[in-house]
């Protein structure tokens, strides 16, 4: 069996889910199962919602629902003509109810608990998932629509939980593989789960990549497809660069690695249960069925190029820690992570000197208090507006001169650089650079690491390649090296299994 999983814009229309449904017929051979995020949109607006809601703002709450409402009763119909919608509407309605009697409680209570953000968040999936499984239905598939949150469990970390995957596996075998072994077509909302006793949880935003890996090994399949807009994984991200190419096959470890650091397409802790099962995963575009996507499997073929792509991670702070005179030096690093591990604190990237110590964290996540703490051991100041640059690639420590050629690429494109990370993981060279310095960075650096492809050498013309760069200096364009194929501890996945996802 597969599984198979859309995101909000494969889902946001009733035109995106008749595609869904064309892309599904084809794989029935194949015994889907169908995971489906919440249209595009309603996520954030029901975020919305339970702000304005917790504010006492009763009514503008009231008007945004009022919206989703008519969005979803209109999709119906548009996929199920009058008389089916007709059907389908007591079970929309019954959520709708359910949403609007919790926002009117909150209006009234003006408190917004992490366990009432996970109930109010699943609505989006739960609604989804109910149109698509009858839009399914009426186009002759035979879709059987199933709560998640009776499937996927989880603890009590809500918004953030952590799956229990004994207890998923027991679960999803008895309820789920006694329909694909009727031929039935399960159809389930991503994102959402629930604890033992039935609490709804969720798995943080952009959960849905990460229920259907989830999915895919408990019920142990034999792919995990992410179906989204894009043409798969691409070698930077083609907004800042033009030239940017679908990355054909690339490592569990090193998507891995990208995902963390800012590529958008997976969510960071998507492979990690595929990675202990070995499952491979296919990011595809629901656009383009032509479209062969990207392959991510354990161990990739080695790449023609230096590194398999760059990425940049924005919204960055840089925090600068220097160790007050007086305080004891041997003290002062164990200080500093000690208070970043009683606020939780999930840092990027680190750099340590005897008596000073920099780190950078996502600036919507740096806690004022964790500041507050560090001020009371060291002097700290905070720099806002950074971006964090990574180049992703297996073994480039084993290639030398490297850094220096991405050092210097970075030094020609007048790009100053506030942080260096290299030698933390085996397979990726991080820097940080101011946030509106980022796209002159990348393109420089893509020019130089993924040059277009040339013209195969004649016996006339043996000679190297050689690029003319913007200041028309020649240089050779960097070999790749050989890719060491012994399996390593994964950076990435240790980064992930430690909750940094």
């Amino acid at each position: 069996m597969i599984v198979m999983k859309f995101g909000g814009t494969s889902v946001e229309s009733s035109e995106a889910i008749e595609r869904v449904a064309q892309i599904v017929g084809s794989r029935r051979k194949h015994s889907p199962a169908v995971i489906v995020s919440a249209m595009a949109g309603v996520t954030d607006q029901l975020v919305s919602v339970g702000h304005t809601a917790a504010s006492g703002d009763w009514e503008s709450a009231s008007a945004v629902i009022e919206s989703l409402r008519d969005r979803h009763f209109r999709t119906s119909e548009q996929l199920l003509g009058k008389k089916r919608s007709a059907t389908l509407a007591p079970r929309l309605q019954f959520y709708f109810s359910e949403l609007e009697n919790f926002v009117r409680g909150l209006a009234a209570v003006r408190e917004l608990t992490p366990r009432g953000t996970d109930y109010l968040l699943s609505f989006g999936e739960l609604l989804s998932s109910i149109i698509v499984a009858d839009a399914f239905a009426v186009r002759g598939l035979s879709a059987h629509w199933l709560d998640s949150r009776e499937c996927l469990v989880t603890d009590a970390t809500y918004t953030r939980a952590v799956p229990r995957m004994a207890e998923t596996r027991e679960r999803c075998r008895a309820k789920i593989t006694p329909l694909l072994a009727k031929r039935h077509i399960p159809i389930m909302g991503g994102f959402i789960a629930a604890t033992i006793d039935g609490i709804p949880t969720t798995l943080g935003r952009g959960g849905s990549d990460y229920s259907a890996a989830l999915f895919g090994a408990a019920l142990d399949a034999e792919r995990i497809e992410i179906w989204t807009d894009v043409e798969g994984m691409m070698t930077t991200d083609p907004r800042l660069c033009q030239d940017a190419r679908t990355i054909k096959q690339i490592s569990f470890n090193e998507a891995a690695e990208l995902a963390y650091f800012g590529a958008k397409v997976l969510h960071p802790a998507t492979l990690l249960p595929a990675i202990h099962q070995d499952i491979p995963v296919y990011v595809l575009n629901s656009r383009n069925v032509k479209s062969t996507g990207t392959e991510i499997t354990a161990h990739a073929p080695p790449s023609n190029d230096v590194f398999r792509a760059i990425t940049a991670k924005r919204a960055v702070s840089i925090v600068n820690v220097v160790a007050s005179r007086g305080v004891m030096v041997h003290g002062f690093l164990r200080s500093v992570f000690e208070a970043l591990d009683r606020h939780a604190a999930s840092v990027d990237i680190v750099a340590i000197s005897e008596v000073s110590l920099s780190f950078t964290m996502e600036t919507k996540r740096l806690p004022q208090a964790l500041l507050k703490d560090l001020e009371e051991i060291a002097d700290v100041n905070c720099e806002n507006e950074q971006a964090i640059i990574c180049l992703v690639g297996e073994d480039i420590h084993g290639k030398p001169g490297v850094a220096a050629s991405v050092f210097n690429t970075v030094a020609e494109a007048g790009v100053n650089i506030r942080m260096i990370s290299q030698g933390a993981s085996e397979i990726n060279i991080s820097f940080v650079v101011s946030e509106d310095e980022v796209p002159k960075a990348v393109r420089r650096l893509h020019e130089y690491f993924f040059p277009e492809k040339q013209i195969a050498p004649t016996r006339a013309n043996t000679r190297p390649t050689r690029k003319v760069h913007a200041n028309n200096e020649a240089r050779s364009t960097p070999a790749s090296g050989s890719v060491n194929e012994k399996p390593k501890p994964s950076a990435a996945e240790k980064r992930i299994a430690a909750g940094r996802s």
